[in-house]
C-alpha cells in the first residue's frame, strides 16, 4: 500500500504558466516531496518501541492564496523494542527458543508499519529570497499502523509458523490526527529545494488480532499512540516559469 502513494503522484502532469518568476509572486505550485523522520514514541508507545525512523512521500498543492493541502504516506521501522518479553512462554527454562531439530533459534524483533494522511493548512511567506519560501503549519488526519516484526531464521520454530506468529505480533492499528510546523525553502532558480519541522501524531488504535497467544487473552485496549518527530525533506516542485518555455522539476 505504501508503494501505491509514492508511485500516485509521479503519475500527474501538470502545465502552469505564470505571468511572474517565482522571485516575483505568489505561485500556485503541486509539490512532491521525499522526506525522513526520526520520531519519539508516547504514550502507550512508549511502552512498546524507543525511538524509530520513518521515510515517506507527499503530494501537495500550495495555491496562490498560500493554501497548502495533499496526502503523504511513511514507513516505520526501527529496531527499540521495550515490548521484548513476547516469545517468554516459547523459551527453554534455560531462555532459549528451540528450532524444530532441537537447536538454539535465531530470532530478530523489530518495528514496522506505516502512516498515510491527508494534510491542510497555511504557509506564510517569511525569511527566504522570494514569496514562495517561508513558514507553514499543516494539520491532519489519518491512519496509523504498527507491529512487532518477528524474524525467525530459516523459518525453522514450529511455534512461529505462517499464521501462529500472528499471536505474538501485536498488529495495531487506528485513526490518527496530527500537526506539523516548519520552515520551506524554493530556490528561485529551483535547484535547491527543501524543508524541515517539527511534527506531533497521536494515534487512536487498537490490536486487532483475536488473540495474543503469550498472555492467552484478546486485548481490546483503547491505545493512545503518540509520535513526536523531527522531519526534514527534499521537494519537487512542478511549475512553469513564464516567458521562459521549460519545466523546473
Amino acid at each position: 500500500m505504501f508503494k501505491i502513494f509514492i508511485i500516485i503522484p509521479i503519475l500527474f502532469t501538470f502545465q502552469f504558466v505564470t505571468g511572474q518568476g517565482i522571485s516575483d509572486s505568489s505561485l500556485f505550485v503541486p509539490i512532491i516531496t521525499g522526506n525522513y523522520s526520526i520520531q519519539l514514541p508516547g504514550g502507550d508507545l512508549s511502552e512498546r518501541f524507543g525511538y524509530n525512523s520513518c521515510v515517506g512521500a507527499s503530494f501537495i498543492l500550495k495555491t496562490k492564496s498560500n493554501i497548502m493541502f495533499g496526502l503523504e504516506a511513511g514507513y516505520l521501522f526501527g529496531n527499540q523494542i521495550k515490548e521484548d518479553g513476547i516469545l517468554d512462554s516459547i523459551r527453554t527454562s534455560e531462555g532459549t527458543i528451540l528450532t524444530k531439530d532441537g537447536e538454539a533459534a535465531r530470532i530478530r524483533l523489530s518495528e514496522t508499519g506505516y502512516l498515510i494522511n491527508i494534510k491542510a493548512g497555511k504557509f506564510f511567506p517569511i525569511l527566504g529570497p522570494n514569496p514562495n519560501c517561508g513558514l507553514f503549519i499543516l494539520g491532519s488526519a489519518g491512519f496509523l499502523q504498527h507491529k512487532i516484526r518477528i524474524d525467525v531464521e530459516r523459518n525453522n520454530v514450529p511455534s512461529l509458523y505462517g499464521d501462529y506468529i500472528k499471536g505474538y505480533d501485536r498488529l495495531t492499528n487506528g485513526l490518527t490526527v496530527s500537526e506539523f510546523v516548519g520552515y520551506m525553502f524554493l530556490n528561485n532558480r529551483g535547484t535547491i529545494n527543501f524543508y524541515f519541522g517539527f511534527e506531533f501524531i497521536q494515534g487512536f488504535t487498537q490490536n486487532r488480532r483475536d488473540f495474543n497467544f503469550d498472555t492467552m487473552e484478546k486485548d481490546d485496549k483503547k491505545r493512545n499512540d503518540f509520535l513526536n518527530s523531527f522531519k526534514v525533506g527534499w521537494i519537487f516542485p512542478l511549475y512553469k516559469r513564464a516567458p521562459q518555455k521549460y519545466y523546473m522539476y
